[in-house]
């Protein structure tokens, strides 16, 4: 059931719905439900969601789905930019890292699970375009962070995930890096340039692990990461 506790952090302008083409998906990163929902309504903290969703399932309408909610801040994701404009955030009461990370409940989860199922099909939004805010802004967040359960997302049809196969991809060692990111580039990842490293690669590096090798956070590519990264594009329909 669908509970409304609406924020006044929103645009004012109502958005066509062909523009809504992600979803993305985000932890509060507070010390409780309330202080989430206080500061998603305070109107100087200029932060809000579409949705919200407790630790038991419940779910709270915040921004209604016609209007841009501000929760992607600075962000790019394949040619887009400012994602707030082009998506529907959903926030998931989480402590985070900074306050005690919690495991997500299963009752969270199959909510979650039910209100994208329900959002894919209103909006027609691709498998692809499930993303999580480290997704888009690698540089700046972590969450929904490595407890978040991608892999069974993605058996609802709900963001990408891979299967390694068995095939020698014959990379030389010294081209592991730069075969890597052009990996992380055609599936949409931002905020590097293929050619040249920098120091905020680890951090890009970090992102994809928390996706999809949780176990391993070490912001360094091995062979593993390489081969994941590999079918992800090979497997999927990137576009």
């Amino acid at each position: 059931m669908k509970k409304i506790d609406l924020s006044r952090n929103f645009s004012k302008k109502k958005r066509p719905k062909k523009d809504v083409k992600f979803v993305i998906i985000h932890y509060t990163g507070m010390q409780s439900k309330i202080e989430s929902i206080k500061r998603l309504k305070d109107e100087d903290a200029k932060v809000s969601c579409h949705y919200l969703l407790d630790r038991g399932g419940n779910v709270i309408q915040m921004v209604k789905e016609d209007y841009i909610a501000w929760h992607a801040g600075k962000s790019k994701w394949k040619n887009f930019k400012d994602l707030n404009k082009f998506s529907i955030g959903i926030e998931l009461v989480n402590r985070g890292h900074n306050f005690g990370y919690e495991n997500f409940p299963n009752k969270q989860i199959q909510s979650l699970i039910k209100l994208c199922k329900a959002l894919k099909r209103k909006y027609k939004i691709n498998n692809q375009n499930f993303l999580g805010h480290s997704d888009i802004a690698p540089l700046r967040k972590m969450d929904p962070g490595e407890k978040f359960p991608w892999k069974k997302l993605s058996k609802s049809n709900l963001g990408i995930w891979y299967k390694i196969e068995k095939a020698n991809l014959a990379i030389k060692k010294n081209d592991i890096y730069k075969s890597f990111f052009v990996n992380l580039f055609k599936i949409g990842y931002r905020y590097f340039n293929q050619n040249k490293s920098s120091y905020r690669d680890q951090l890009i590096i970090k992102a994809f692990q928390r996706r999809y090798s949780p176990e391993k956070i070490t912001g360094r590519i091995d062979l593993k990461l390489l081969k994941i990264s590999h079918f992800l594009t090979k497997n999927q329909k990137i576009s």
